[in-house]
Order: structure tokens, then C-alpha cells, then sequence
């Protein structure tokens, strides 16, 4: 009787264990789900019909955090509502590819859009500029110089071959050509700042002639050619973002700023290494449930879970509520396991819970979008998700073949194996018991005492009350404890 309560106390622990986890995850996810709400519910609310301006800031490099800032910008003025949404440049240029992601989320905002270059905007900077609705100049900025170039390893810059020049500068013209056709811009002053090769000629003028990269003042931008006369890129000078505001007709609009947190880098390596996480995760979990006893495995792949879905929280995705149904899904499938064994339908809800949750944890949702994402924003969710399934069945196969051969191993089958001998004694105790008398040693409410020869243990009725003294006989067991009648 001692090796059943010995027994039961650990499968106790175990599943404390489990619970502990999950539910400490599950109140984590919840506190920081509130504070999120609380924080972004609210907006600038209108006052006195003033119109509401988000302002963005373009500064630096573009670079991968650079993405992480635009998509919490824009998602923040699509909640709010936002009548306008200026970006306050001052850059060198970066990356395209970054570049041509944040065109691609700038293209979510369906409201007015604005550029405001101050001092700068070189080469990539140029390009995203162009995909806004207006363009405004500070006194002495400039835009242009937007050739490709190579990023060298250490960080330098080369000339580019003649045959992946052309093909760099193909690309990268149709994608800003593009951006520029949306929104009334002349595009051969774009081609002309991207390609050396392009003569840029309004009527009679030569503005840029071939083996030249335009780049254009502020004064010379917003000149007027041709005939109707047409300003050539900006739409005028401004002095500061209240000027720009003032020349779009939205003087005295209340001003959001989006200031750069430092979690933008934070971002960018949790998404860099997010298939990692997940192939931690379900190799830990995987191990977990294949062995006895609650430990390092099971906290690693819950940690590595809890830190996917943080990314994707940092990284201004869909936010922590799927976290909250990947917790309910693992909690269905422990209950499936431990509690209802052979229930198929709680565990197939539950491994159904976890894999959605996973997936839509990392897909990149907008304001007014459909309930059910399409498949490009499916698609980075599903390749890390197959990435990291793939990962988890070449490490099971590799622990299949090594992991019989290491200490770890026979530990855990030693474990297994005692186990077994514990469950097997166990049964063995409750069957030479059924049937035995003895005699209530405190009252069973319906759960309490009683005594059978020199062993007091705890018994359960079926529901009556039975006082202290009272006769009883053991008619079964439910886990532990001993299920009795009264004897008479």
C-alpha cells in the first residue's frame, strides 16, 4: 500500500507539474494580452472634429528592424482611424528586399499618405517615398541617387557587374515604377535616379543626361516642365511636419508619433530564428510526453513555444491570442493523455488548437482584414512550420538510433520500467483488499479515514455521510483512495 501512494503521489507531481507550466504560461499570455489591450484599445480619440495624423519616422538605414517599426505604425493608424499618415525621412537608402516590404505594408493604409523628406532620402529611401500619395521637401533636402549597388561581407560597397546590374536595375525600376504609377508620380524621374543609362527630357530641357544618376534638391524637385506645367516630384517646400500638415489642409490635426522602441531588433532575430524555436519545441514536448516524470525536455519546448509566440507579438503580427489557444489545444491533449485516455476526439480538438495556434501566431494581420488569411499571408507561417517538422523527424530518427546507446537512456527506461512494477504492485494491493472491513476513524464527508487491521488509509463513500465508529467494507478504489460501504 505504501509502493500505490508512493506511486500516486508522483503521478501527482507529474501532472502538478504540467499544470504548473500551462497555467503559468496561460496567466503570462493573459496579463501581457491585457496590457496590449489597454494600451492600443484606446487611440487618439477626435477632439472637436480635428483631424488625426500618424507620423512615421524613416530614419537611419533601412534595414530588417526598420519593418517591425512600419508595421506597428501602420497598424496602429489603421486602428485609430488615422486621417493621414506622414513619413518623417532622413536616410541614406538600405536594402531592397526590405524596401520592397515596407512598400507592401504601407500599401495596407488606405488613407492619405505623405512624404516629408528631411534633409535626405537616398537610394531606398528615394523608392519608399514615391509609393506615398505626396511628397514635401524641407529647404535644402534632396532625393535621388538610387542606383543598386553590392554590399560586400565586410560591409563595403562594389560595382556591380554589367549583366546583374541589368538585371538589379529591371527589378527594382517595375517595383518603384509601380509604386509611382499608383500614386500620380512622374516615373521617368524615378527610372533616371535608378538607371545611368536613362536621359531624362521634358520638351526641350535635358534634366539628366545619360551616364548620370538624378538626384534632385528641393528647389529643382518641386519645379514645373512641361505643358500643362507639372511639378517634377515634390509637392512643395515645407519647414516641419506642421507645415506639411498645413499644405495638405489638415492644419492643427492632432499629431501620433511612432517613436522606435528597441524592440524592432528584438523582432528581427525572434523571426530570424523562429523555425528553430519551433523545431525546440516539438522535439521537447515530443520527448516529454514519451517518458516519465516532468522535467528539462518539457520546460525547454514550452519555453521555446513561449518565446515564438513573443516574436511574433514583438514583431506587431497577430498578437498573443493565438499563444492563448495553443495553451488550451496542449491542455486538451494532456487531458487526453492522463486524465480520459483513448478519448480520440479531445486530442485530435486539442492537437487541432495547437497547430492553428502555431500557424496564425506568425501571420501578418491588418485591421478590417478577413477572419481566414490568404495564402500569401500563410505562406512564411507554413514554410517554417514544415522547416521545423522536418527538423523534429530527422532529430527523432537520430535520437532513435543514438539515444539507446547513452546513459540518459537507460536511466529513463530504468524509470519506465519501475514504474510499471509500482503500477502492477499496486494493483495487486487494491484486489487482496476488496472486501475488507473496518472502521471509520473520522467522519466521511463523503471523503476521510479508516482503519483496516494496523494501516489507516483514505476512503471515499458514494455520496452518504458516514459518522466516526461507523462499520465499513472496501467495494472498490478510485486512484488512492479506497471506495466503501457501510458494513452494517
Amino acid at each position: 500500500m505504501c509502493g500505490l501512494m508512493r506511486y500516486d503521489e508522483s503521478m501527482r507531481r507529474w501532472l502538478a507539474g504540467i499544470g504548473f507550466w500551462l497555467g503559468g504560461w496561460a496567466a503570462a499570455m493573459a496579463a501581457v494580452l491585457t496590457g496590449a489591450g489597454a494600451e492600443a484599445a484606446p487611440g487618439p480619440l477626435p477632439q472637436d472634429g480635428k483631424p488625426i495624423a500618424y507620423v512615421l519616422p524613416i530614419r537611419e538605414d533601412v534595414n530588417p528592424p526598420l519593418v517591425y517599426l512600419v508595421r506597428r505604425g501602420i497598424k496602429a493608424a489603421m486602428e485609430a482611424r488615422a486621417d493621414v499618415l506622414v513619413l518623417d525621412m532622413e536616410t541614406n537608402g538600405g536594402r531592397l528586399d526590405v524596401t520592397e516590404e515596407i512598400i507592401r505594408i504601407l500599401e495596407q493604409f488606405k488613407g492619405r499618405t505623405a512624404t516629408f523628406v528631411n534633409r535626405k532620402a537616398f537610394s531606398a529611401g528615394a523608392f519608399i517615398a514615391v509609393a506615398t500619395q505626396t511628397i514635401y521637401m524641407a529647404p535644402g533636402s534632396v532625393i535621388g541617387a538610387a542606383a543598386p549597388i553590392l554590399v560586400t561581407p565586410g560591409g563595403g560597397v562594389e560595382q556591380t557587374p554589367e549583366t546583374l546590374e541589368l538585371k538589379m536595375n529591371s527589378g527594382v525600376r517595375a517595383m518603384v515604377r509601380a509604386a509611382a504609377e499608383r500614386h500620380g508620380h512622374n516615373t521617368d524621374v524615378i527610372e533616371a535616379m535608378i538607371d545611368k543609362n536613362k536621359e531624362l527630357k521634358i520638351g526641350d530641357k535635358v534634366l539628366n543626361e545619360k551616364g548620370g544618376i538624378l538626384t534632385l534638391t528641393n528647389l529643382e524637385a518641386e519645379k514645373e516642365y512641361g505643358d500643362p506645367p507639372r511639378r517634377l516630384l515634390s509637392a512643395g517646400t515645407a519647414a516641419d511636419i506642421d507645415a506639411v500638415l498645413a499644405l495638405l489642409g489638415m492644419e492643427g490635426a492632432q499629431q501620433v508619433r511612432i517613436e522606435p522602441t528597441g524592440a524592432e531588433q528584438l523582432a528581427f532575430w525572434l523571426d530570424l530564428i523562429s523555425p528553430l524555436l519551433l523545431l525546440v519545441g516539438i522535439v521537447g514536448l515530443y520527448i516529454e510526453f514519451k517518458t516519465p516524470g516532468f522535467g528539462l525536455p518539457g520546460i525547454a519546448g514550452i519555453a521555446a513555444f513561449a518565446v515564438y509566440f513573443l516574436g511574433g507579438y514583438v514583431g506587431g503580427l497577430s498578437g498573443l491570442e493565438w499563444a492563448a489557444v495553443f495553451v488550451l489545444g496542449m491542455a486538451l491533449v494532456v487531458v487526453e493523455l492522463f486524465v480520459f485516455p483513448g478519448t480520440v476526439v479531445l486530442g485530435l480538438a486539442g492537437a487541432a488548437l495547437m497547430l492553428v495556434g502555431v500557424i496564425m501566431g506568425a501571420v501578418d494581420v491588418y485591421p478590417g482584414m478577413p477572419a481566414v488569411p490568404s495564402l500569401p499571408q500563410l505562406r512564411l507561417p507554413l514554410r517554417d512550420l514544415v522547416v521545423a517538422m522536418a527538423g523534429s523527424l530527422v532529430v527523432a530518427a537520430a535520437l532513435t538510433r543514438l539515444l539507446p546507446h547513452t546513459e540518459l537512456y537507460h536511466r529513463m527506461v530504468s524509470r519506465s520500467a519501475s514504474a510499471m512494477a509500482v503500477e502492477t504492485d499496486r494493483r495487486r494491493i487494491q484486489q487482496s483488499m476488496l472486501g475488507q472491513e473496518g472502521e471509520a476513524v473520522s467522519v466521511l464527508r463523503p471523503g476521510g479515514k479508516a482503519q483496516f487491521g494496523d494501516e489507516i488509509i483514505d476512503v471515499i463513500t458514494q455520496g452518504e455521510m458516514l459518522p466516526k465508529g461507523k462499520r465499513v467494507r472496501i467495494i472498490g478504489f478510485s486512484a488512492a483512495e479506497a471506495i466503501v460501504e457501510s458494513a452494517g
